[in-house]
């Protein structure tokens, strides 16, 4: 089993108390809870996150890449179980292989009426993982981080309503919204960060906001 690493050690301690910004603060009550796993491994071009594409045809966030995740079902033990059995499913993960480093504060999607729980772990054993729910999930991407942190695949995507938020271009998924506002906030904290050129704003793609708006 491969220890933690220092810097994810001392990402997770980081991550515990990250403030939440106004667009993502739960409201006082409602929404259901839910959870997604940001899971870090060691790959073939150093550290790595495991991102998932949602199906076009699937009910929730159609065609966005992600991070694996869903709801708090009743049986499960709060959101950690939540996040490695959704995982599981959709992704074929052994959650034995995972270590969970512990949560980031709760975060509020409006337009799911989501309050999810970002759950921290470390992939001390990989296995092979796939699309293992075709319905839910397109495919998987284990993608690194270095590939993230690149400036050239760093942009900020305009809303129609106005809003503009960090995205990433990378594996050939356009990653926006909740995944790239969590993903923005990790990186930050992680020290791999690299200087990038925030006046790139680009407005979102049709074809993906029209896939979003179902």
């Amino acid at each position: 089993m491969e220890e933690v690493p220092g810097w994810l050690e001392t990402l997770a301690e980081r991550v515990r108390g990250m403030p939440v910004t106004p667009m993502f603060r739960p409201p006082a009550s409602g929404g259901r809870a839910a959870a997604v796993l940001l899971l870090f491994g060691e790959g073939p071009l150093g550290p790595d996150v495991l991102l998932i594409q949602r199906s076009s045809r699937g009910r929730t966030h159609p065609g966005q890449p992600a991070f694996p995740g869903g709801g708090v079902d009743p049986e499960d033990d709060g959101p950690i179980a939540a996040a490695l059995r959704e995982a599981s499913e959709e992704t074929g993960l052994d959650p034995a292989g995972v270590r969970v480093l512990g949560t980031m504060p709760e975060l509020y999607l409006s337009h799911s009426d989501n309050r999810v729980t970002p759950v921290l772990g470390w992939w001390h054993t990989p296995c092979v993982v796939h699309a293992a729910s075709p319905e839910e999930v397109e495919s998987v991407e284990r993608v690194p981080v270095r590939e993230l942190v690149d400036p050239a695949n760093r942009i900020r995507l305009r809303h129609p309503s106005g809003h503009i938020g960090p995205a990433f271009r990378v594996r050939g998924l356009l990653v926006w919204g909740f995944t790239a506002g969590v993903l923005d906030g990790v990186l930050g904290g992680s020290g791999f960060e690299l200087p990038w050129d925030r006046s790139r704003v680009e407005d979102i793609p049709p074809d993906v906001l029209n896939l979003a708006a179902r």
